[in-house]
Order: structure tokens, then C-alpha cells, then sequence
């Protein structure tokens, strides 16, 4: 069965809304590398949107899961528990940069940030919450609500859950400081609600489908400030920047700051749905039992999973293994800036998420998002997995898996460069 023609039998049975970046379908996947139905190979540069940072396949995740389905795939945690889950939940506790915390166990990043509002609003009794221009924060009500871009994901679906705000994302690039932000907050609390009735303030401490974009340096803890304050919470959505991506287990811990709530998903389980929400024991212990959980929460297929997936975190230094990775892409695209500064306004990273932002005439409020969805295309065609991502669909994100080979990750480079090269005329 060729891409073609599964393409063909897809758009027969899935809605245009559920579609696919590119008409690739995958048969195989070891670590960095792919192979499609047509036999052909890929270089993976977005690692299932910074879910396989162990790679595809690792022997240990897959040996791991392999020993679970052969005891039981599935009781329900609420129901029989299973000391797998108990397991993880230990090893993540120790990770978790929050002193004396509980954590809950659910599936996808979504489920982790409507629960994580829930446990928010039922420790506070208020209705608020704070978001920021650019979050992204899932697909479901609350979250689109949430979310702060809104096509695709916003458009047609309102009306989105009451007692949501957004506050701009400071963003130097685009001449949004820290203080422009600050500002907004505050008016928020003078024009539109009450500090005292806000439960939370959410924030991705680098913006993933917003841009890429990192919470500058000393803006987390003031927002840390504000809560304290007025009694908020501070959730940090870590869906995309956790277990190392961002060169720290938890990017948060950059900026040394201790959330209230932190989620996680993606990069957990190695490949497997699996997704948490961990905060401090006063505030995860206020919701009634039976408030908090799900059918598939906590799958022992995908703690088994997980727990496998830390473990290769740690044997193979993937955090520290992060920065080099990052530094490597980082640099070989400045050295495409430098010589294409009229296309490439900026490039950024933390750790292993990577960006390059596309303009034209060098100017940074003229966006390029022909070029950088010509860059996806041209790149899925030459060999290279690339995702877009900003709110101005003009940036490419680059999200190895972080056991990436060297010459693997050069390769992929090279391919990016010549890439680009054609499309712009060299």
C-alpha cells in the first residue's frame, strides 16, 4: 500500500478538520529516523511534536511495555490500582520541582490542563484565570477558551467557558516587554475583574505552537509575586518543555520558580498517552473524591512506558545532551541568518526547541509564512520531518529527539540547509 493511496483512503474516512501535515505514513521508526510505507527514509526534526525525546523504539520502553501487556493492559486505576502507577508517581514526585507534592494521572496534555483548572478553582472557591496571547493549551472547550490563537483552533467552536483573560506575552522580537505585560495584568485586575476572584494564572514557560518564544528572564517570578499576593495560583504548563527538552528536566526550574500546579504530557511516557498533573499536596488534596480521574487515566501500559523513558532520561544524560543538541541547530541556523538576514529575522532556543522566525525584507512585522510552509513541504520531500508553529504561522520549530546521533542530526541539517537554499534561489 503506497502514501498515495492510504492518503486517499484517509481523506475518505477522516474529516479535513483531523488532517496531516504531509502525505507521509509512517511503517517504521527507529530513534531519529523513519521509513514510510513507500520505503522511504526520513530524518525526524519533529519528534512527534516533542514526544519521542527517547527516540523511536528505544529497546528499553519497548521491553518494558512488551513485559506489561503480557501481565494486564488495563483494570482502571480508580477501580484496582497497580503498582506501576505508584512507582512512576514516586519517580516524577522526585523530579517535580514543587515541595510536598501529589500528583494525578490522566491521558493527553488537554485532560492535564482542564484538571489542573478544576483543582485550581475547587482550592481557591474563584472563578478566573489568567492566560497569555500565544498559549497554547489544547483542543478541548476550556482549553481552546484557554488557548491564545485562534485559527485554527478557535474558529467556529465558541462560546468558549466565562472568566477567561489574556494578557500579551512578553516578547522582546515584537517589542512586548516584561512591563508591557505586567501592565495588562494589572489593568485586568482594575477593569475587567478582581484580583481576589482570579483562581490562576497558566503559562508555558517557552510558548510552543505560539513560537517558540521563552518567558524573558525574572518575568515567572514576578508573576510568582502576584499570586502570593492576591492568593492566584501559578500553573506552569510544561506539555512541551518537560524531561529535558528545554536543557532542565522542567523548564521551570530555569527560573527558579516553584509553580502551584505544574502539567505534563508529551515527552512522559516515551511515545505512550500518558499525562499528569502534579501540585502541592494543600491544593491537590481540596477536590471531593471521585471529582478527579478518567477511565484511561494512568494506563500501566504507558507507566511502564514512562518509567522506562525516565530511566533512559538519566542513564544517557538527555537533559545535559539538550543544550548540545540545541547549540548544534542553533548555530547552523544563525549562520543561515547571517547571510539571509532578509529572510531570517531571528533564531532562538532553549535547550533542544529550536526556532527560526521567516520575515520578508528583514522587516519582523512582515511575516514569511509562504516560505516557512514551503520549508515544511520541500523538507518532507527531501528526507527531513520540519513543523511550523506562531501565531503568524511563520516559524519553524525544530524538536529532535534527544537521542539523536550526531551524524544523524548533521545530516538532517544539511538537508534543512539545501532546503532552504532552493526555495530562496541558490
Amino acid at each position: 500500500m503506497t502514501n498515495l493511496e492510504l492518503q486517499l483512503r484517509k481523506n475518505n474516512v477522516f474529516p479535513r478538520g483531523q488532517g496531516n501535515l504531509l502525505p507521509i505514513f509512517v511503517k517504521k521508526g527507529i530513534n531519529s529516523e523513519l521509513w514510510d510505507e513507500d520505503g522511504k527514509r526520513y530524518i525526524d526534526f519533529g519528534a512527534g511534536i516533542a514526544v519521542v525525546n527517547t527516540g523511536h523504539t528505544h529497546p528499553k520502553v519497548t521491553a518494558a511495555v512488551q513485559k506489561q501487556v503480557a501481565n494486564f493492559s488495563h483494570t482502571c486505576i480508580m477501580v484496582t490500582p497497580y503498582k506501576v502507577a505508584i512507582e512512576l508517581a514516586e519517580k516524577i514526585i522526585e523530579k517535580a520541582p514543587i515541595k510536598d507534592p501529589k500528583l494525578i494521572f490522566v491521558t493527553t496534555g488537554a485532560e492535564a490542563v482542564e484538571n489542573a483548572i478544576k483543582i485550581a478553582r475547587a482550592a481557591t472557591n474563584r472563578p478566573g484565570v489568567i492566560a497569555f496571547n500565544g498559549g497554547f493549551h489544547g483542543r478541548t472547550n476550556m482549553c481552546m477558551g484557554l488557548t491564545g490563537k485562534v485559527a485554527p483552533y478557535k474558529n467556529g467552536y465558541g462560546p468558549f467557558p466565562n472568566d477567561i483573560y489574556h494578557a500579551p506575552f512578553p516578547i522582546d522580537y515584537h517589542g512586548i516587554s516584561t512591563e508591557d505585560s505586567l501592565k495588562h495584568i494589572d489593568n485586568i485586575f482594575k477593569v475587567s475583574i478582581e484580583a481576589e476572584q482570579i483562581a490562576a494564572i497558566i503559562i508555558e514557560p517557552v510558548q510552543g505552537e505560539g513560537g517558540f518564544y521563552e518567558a524573558p528572564e525574572g518575568f515567572l517570578q514576578s508573576l510568582r509575586t502576584i499570586c502570593d499576593k492576591h492568593g492566584i495560583l501559578l500553573i506552569v504548563d510544561e506539555i512541551q518543555t518537560g524531561f529535558g527538552r528545554t536543557g532542565s528536566f522542567f523548564a521551570c526550574e530555569h527560573h527558579q520558580v516553584e509553580p502551584d500546579l505544574l502539567t505534563m504530557a508529551k515527552g512522559l511516557a516515551g511515545g505512550y498517552p500518558l499525562a499528569a498533573v502534579v501540585g502541592k499536596t494543600e491544593i491537590m488534596d481540596k477536590p471531593l473524591p471521585g471529582g478527579l480521574g478518567g477511565t484511561y487515566a494512568g494506563s500501566p501500559v504507558s507507566c511502564a512506558a514512562a518509567l522506562a523513558a525516565l530511566t533512559v532520561i538519566e542513564e544517557e544524560g538527555l537533559v545535559s545532551k539538550a543544550n548540545v543538541i540545541g547549540d548544534t541547530i542553533a548555530e547552523k541556523l544563525r549562520q543561515l541568518q547571517k547571510q539571509y538576514p532578509n529572510l531570517i529575522g531571528n533564531v532562538r532556543n532553549s535547550g533542544a526547541m529550536v526556532a527560526c522566525e521567516l520575515i520578508n525584507n528583514g522587516d519582523v512585522d512582515c511575516p514569511n509564512p509562504e516560505l516557512t510552509k514551503d520549508m515544511v513541504t520541500e523538507a518532507g520531500k527531501n528526507g527531513l520531518i520540519l513543523l511550523s508553529c506562531g501565531t503568524r504561522g511563520n516559524v519553524i520549530r525544530v524538536l529532535t529527539p534527544l537521542t539523536i546521533e550526531q551524524h544523524i542530526l548533521e545530516e538532517g541539517l544539511d538537508i534543512f540547509e539545501k532546503t532552504f537554499l532552493s526555495l530562496v534561489g541558490n
